[in-house]
C-alpha cells in the first residue's frame, strides 16, 4: 500500500498471530463496518474484502461456517449466493461491546462504590461472577469481596438473578469522601486489583504501533482508499481487545500518565482521519443482495464523539 507505509507493519503484527485471529477480526469488521450498513453483507465480497491481510477463501469460509455455528452469523441464500447477517443474540453482544469501543468520555463520578461479599460462593461461582461483571468494572478488591466504582445496580441485580446468586451475596451500595479520592492507600488498591500497569503496558504497545501511522497520516494528505479501509479495521480490531480488558475506571483512581487516554486520543485521531476514505471503499466493494450497502446510519457518526462526513480527495496515478 504505497500511499500508507506504515500498515505493513500493523498487517505483519496481525499476520504474526499463531493462529492468525480471522474470527475475532470478522467480529471486528461486522462491528465497525458491516452493521452501520444495515448489517448484511455477500460472502464473495467479504472474502475479497480481507485478502491483502492474508485471510484466503478457505480461512474465511470456516470462519464464516464457525461464527455461523456458534450463533453469532446466519445466512440467507439468493440464488448461488450466501448473504450474511448477524443474528439477533449476536447484534446484542455486539452493540454491548462496540459501545465501549466507540463511546465518549464516561460521566463525572460522585465517589459511589458498589460492594459485593461473596464468602458464601464456591471459587467456581465467584469466577462466573465476576466474568459476568467484569465489563460493569468489578475486580477482585479482596478475598471474598468485589467493587466497582461504575456499577449500574440494575444491570448487577440482573447479572445476580441470572445466574441464581442473588440469595448468597450482600450487595452493598457506599461512597468515598472527597479527600479520600486522590489519596495513596485507594489508588493503591486500584492499581494492584485491576492490574493497571499490565493493562497500561498493553496500550503503550498500541501506542507504539499505531503512533507513526498517525505522523504519517498527518505529512501525507492523499490517501488509498483500501489502505484506509484496512488500517481502520486493523485499528479498531487492535483497539477493541484493549478497551474490552479495561474497566474504564473514573478519572480520578486512575495514575495522571495513564497510558489508556493516550491510546484512546490516538485511536481517534487515527480514525477519523482514514473514515472519509474507508467509507468510500467499503461502499464500492461490499454487496447486499439488492446491490450495494446502504449508507451508513446516523448512529455511525456519532462515533468518537462525532465523525464529519466529508467528500475524500482520492490519491493521483
Amino acid at each position: 500500500m504505497k500511499s500508507l507505509n506504515t500498515l505493513d507493519a500493523v498487517i505483519k503484527r496481525f499476520q504474526s498471530q499463531t493462529p492468525m485471529r480471522a474470527t475475532s477480526l470478522v467480529i471486528t469488521i461486522y462491528g465497525d463496518a458491516i452493521e452501520p450498513h444495515g448489517g448484511t453483507v455477500w460472502l464473495g465480497s467479504l472474502i475479497k474484502l480481507l485478502e491483502p491481510i492474508g485471510i484466503n477463501e478457505r480461512l474465511m469460509r470456516t470462519t464464516i461456517f464457525r461464527l455461523t455455528q456458534d450463533g453469532w452469523l446466519m445466512s440467507d441464500k439468493v440464488g448461488r449466493r450466501s448473504y450474511y447477517s448477524l443474528t439477533d443474540p449476536g447484534r446484542r453482544k455486539f452493540k454491548k461491546a462496540f459501545r465501549r469501543v466507540y463511546s465518549s468520555k464516561s460521566a463525572a463520578w460522585d465517589g459511589s462504590w458498589s460492594l459485593i461479599l461473596t464468602q458464601q460462593l464456591s471459587p467456581e461461582q465467584r469466577k462466573q461472577l465476576l466474568d459476568e461483571l467484569e465489563w460493569q468494572g468489578f475486580g477482585v478488591l479482596s478475598p471474598g469481596l468485589l467493587g466497582s466504582p461504575r456499577a449500574n445496580s440494575a444491570e448487577v441485580n440482573s447479572a445476580l438473578s441470572l445466574l441464581e446468586l442473588s440469595d448468597k451475596v450482600v450487595l452493598f451500595e457506599t461512597s468515598a469522601r472527597e479527600e479520600l479520592l486522590t489519596g495513596k492507600p485507594i489508588r493503591m488498591l486500584v492499581r494492584d486489583s485491576w492490574g493497571l500497569p499490565e493493562l497500561g503496558a498493553r496500550y503503550q504497545d498500541f501506542i507504539d504501533l499505531f503512533r507513526p501511522m498517525w505522523q504519517e497520516l498527518n505529512d501525507n494528505k492523499e490517501r488509498d482508499q483500501q489502505a484506509c479501509f484496512l488500517a481502520r479495521i486493523l485499528l479498531i480490531h487492535e483497539y477493541r481487545k484493549l478497551v474490552l480488558r479495561d474497566p474504564l475506571l473514573p478519572e480520578e483512581l486512575l495514575p495522571g500518565d495513564w497510558e489508556g487516554r493516550a491510546a484512546r486520543q490516538l485511536c481517534r485521531n487515527i480514525y477519523r482521519s482514514l473514515t472519509p476514505h474507508a467509507e468510500q471503499w467499503i461502499a464500492e466493494q461490499l454487496e447486499t443482495a439488492e446491490g450495494p450497502l446502504p449508507a451508513a446510519s446516523a448512529s455511525f457518526y456519532q462515533r468518537f464523539d462525532g465523525l464529519k462526513p466529508q467528500t475524500p480527495r482520492l490519491m493521483t496515478t
